[in-house]
């Protein structure tokens, strides 16, 4: 398996904190604009996209803040790999942003990128922000 690079992508978003954490951390939340669907039990979610399916660990929750999940395997043993929400503040403007950080291969970077902000412009529409 090719070696994974972390990478950041910031994006604004027109959203209430409290509002945007309840998208990024409950799977009820998360199927309406990440996956197809999503289940947990109890910190391990189920992500589902069309035929494919992979488990995370929700790692660490700041309320209003960010979640971070860490890929599983099959035996439920945290992978390398991790992606994290966090929601950002101006403190100035009360601007809102979101942070996504997660892994990809070299070649694989920008169109991970871009699959971001196609999810990220999903919620956005989802939140009505558009």
């Amino acid at each position: 398996m090719d070696e994974k690079i972390k990478y950041e992508l910031e994006l604004p978003i027109t959203s209430s904190p409290q509002l945007l954490f309840q998208y990024i951390s409950t799977p009820s939340g998360l199927s309406e604009w990440f996956a197809d669907n999503v289940n947990s039990r109890g910190e391990f979610f189920t992500f589902i996209w069309d035929d494919s399916e992979e488990k995370a660990r929700m790692s660490s929750k700041k309320a209003g803040e960010r979640v971070k999940f860490r890929w599983v395997d099959d035996n439920n043993d945290d992978g390398e790999y991790y992606f994290e929400i966090k929601i950002l503040v101006d403190e100035i403007t009360k601007d809102v942003s979101i942070l996504i950080v997660d892994f990809a291969t070299e070649d694989d970077v920008e169109e991970a990128k871009q699959l971001w902000e196609n999810q990220i412009s999903d919620l956005k529409h989802v939140l009505g922000s558009v």
